[in-house]
């Protein structure tokens, strides 16, 4: 067995990447972005990965070697290099509201006897809300989360001043900044998988796999979508509970941590029309 990784032939991996960056590309479009700007990005980023991920020795990135790699020219390279970089950190509130939510689904004493999210008092009791907050951060007042998960309709306030947490809550609102940050990170992580897979040494490393059908009735597609949600749904409140079970009071090596990403998609559309085959009796 070789212990190369294995490049796909250009030509190929170019007529996916097309299919790929049609929807993002359609994105873009309707959000003002043209290409122009799309194709400033593209430059940097060949400059970047050129430099920072595929010459990780610094004697080596040099002008010659990082335009060799990237097709960018040397003048462009060096203007680059001049350009402040973007830090793309993840907002607090987006951090904050995740691992809330996470306990509120996921741990006892948060839960009833079924795993369900309880309805919270406000505060001063030892199950609230109040508390729940608390035991994420004491950076942030309660009653400010509370007051823009309210506005957000993220939680409601039922007829006994109680908190009760929205089955959609851990689905952030479109066009939000919330949902921007895990559209990028969720696709990222997904590509790299994906990527890491088709250049592996073996055995792929990462889990890619899909259950697709063409041709469905709409009916069917429908209630197939629906079974899917569901069993989704049920899948990440476990492995949201195993990985709160397994972290709970545990000793953490800030040293040597690691991020773990678990996501399930499902898409719907219309089947192309079959070609037409031309008569040529």
């Amino acid at each position: 067995m070789s212990d190369r990784a294995t490049i796909p032939p250009a030509a190929a991996l170019i007529d996916q990447a097309g299919r790929l960056l049609r929807p993002m590309v359609r994105l873009m479009i309707r959000a003002g972005i043209t290409f122009p700007v799309l194709e400033y990005l593209l430059r940097s980023l060949f400059v970047d990965v050129a430099q920072n991920d595929l010459l990780p020795d610094p004697k080596t990135r040099t002008d010659s070697r990082i335009s060799l790699l990237s097709g960018v020219h040397r003048k462009e390279i060096r203007r680059l290099r001049l350009m402040p970089h973007a830090l793309t950190e993840t907002p607090p509130i987006v951090t904050v509201a995740s691992q809330i939510i996470a306990r509120w689904l996921g741990t006892p004493p948060w839960t009833d006897a079924d795993g369900a999210p309880l309805p919270l008092p406000r505060g001063n009791d030892p199950v609230s809300f109040e508390r729940l907050v608390e035991t994420v951060t004491k950076d942030m007042r309660p009653r400010a989360i509370l007051d823009s998960w309210l506005a957000d309709g993220m939680v409601s306030v039922d007829s006994e001043e109680r908190v009760v947490l929205n089955e959609a809550a851990f689905v952030p609102h479109p066009g939000q900044e919330a949902q921007l940050f895990y559209f990028g990170r969720n696709l990222h992580d997904h590509i790299a998988a994906a990527c890491a897979n088709i250049t592996a040494v073996g055995t792929a490393p990462f889990l890619d796999r899909s259950v697709h059908y063409d041709r469905l009735p709409a009916d069917v597609a429908d209630r197939l979508a629906a079974i899917s949600r569901d069993a989704a749904q049920k899948m990440l409140l476990e492995i949201n509970r195993a990985a709160l079970r397994m972290t709970d009071g545990a000793e953490l090596d800030t040293l040597t941590t690691r991020r773990v990403n678990l996501g399930v998609y499902l898409y719907l559309d219309d089947d192309k029309p079959a070609p037409e085959v031309e008569d040529r009796t």
